[in-house]
């Protein structure tokens, strides 16, 4: 008995390659995104922020405004497991992914905390850095923050604000629409929250988008 013999689909070379172009488009979108994690490091340069926040094993440090986490992880590998990090977001739903991740790769030192938007709910006195990385001009109550980030620092505890730098002679209500703030007004909140301002770190400069980031650096008095 004899089988039919089985049809051939012959796609024509133009298909084919439009399959193969929607196959590979998402790849080459996340390999040229300078937010993925792997193209960030390039330009965000974590090891020098640590560096310049004097982190090293043991140390405390806070994420406030954590997002997805970026630097987070990158400072619980600095501080590993005899440190420990706040990881902070008043996002719920971002907290809990985090810590889902934090668990699955078995980072103890990692402690995910749902903030509140005056306050990050940080432990008094006992943290030996604070970092807010793009998320300073989001907060509304931002002198209630300050006042917190004050009290949960250590005497000579550092406070680093990295953030998109933006033009003078705007209202608050717009730079919270256009997020971003001047790097002068950072400094005049920090420093009347008993801050004393150290440097103006380099800053960044995001890829492809040539946005410019500012690194400013506090601390809080010593004894």
């Amino acid at each position: 008995m004899r089988f039919p013999a089985k049809s051939r689909v012959i796609r024509p070379p133009v298909f084919l390659a439009l399959i193969l172009a929607a196959t590979l488009a998402p790849q080459r979108a996340r390999a040229q995104d300078p937010w993925e994690a792997r193209n960030r490091d390039a330009w965000q340069r974590p090891d020098e922020v640590m560096n310049i926040l004097g982190l090293k094993p043991g140390s405390v440090v806070a994420d406030a405004g954590c997002g997805k986490g970026y630097f987070t992880f990158h400072l619980a590998d600095r501080v590993g497991p005899q440190g420990k990090v706040y990881a902070v977001d008043i996002k719920k739903d971002l907290i809990a992914d985090l810590q889902r991740e934090a668990e699955a790769k078995s980072l103890s030192q990692i402690e995910p905390v749902v903030g509140a938007p005056d306050d990050p709910h940080l432990p008094l006195g006992t943290l030996d850095a604070i970092l807010v990385v793009d998320a300073y001009h989001e907060m509304h109550d931002y002198d209630a923050m300050l006042e917190t980030f004050y009290r949960a620092l250590k005497p000579g505890g550092l406070l680093g604000i990295i953030d998109f730098e933006a033009e003078l002679g705007q209202g608050r209500s717009t730079y919270f629409e256009q997020h971003k703030l001047p790097a002068v007004v950072v400094r005049e909140d920090a420093t009347r929250h008993q801050f004393g301002f150290l440097y103006n770190e380099p800053g960044f400069t995001v890829p492809q988008e040539g946005r410019k980031l500012y690194f400013l650096l506090f601390e809080k008095p010593r004894d």
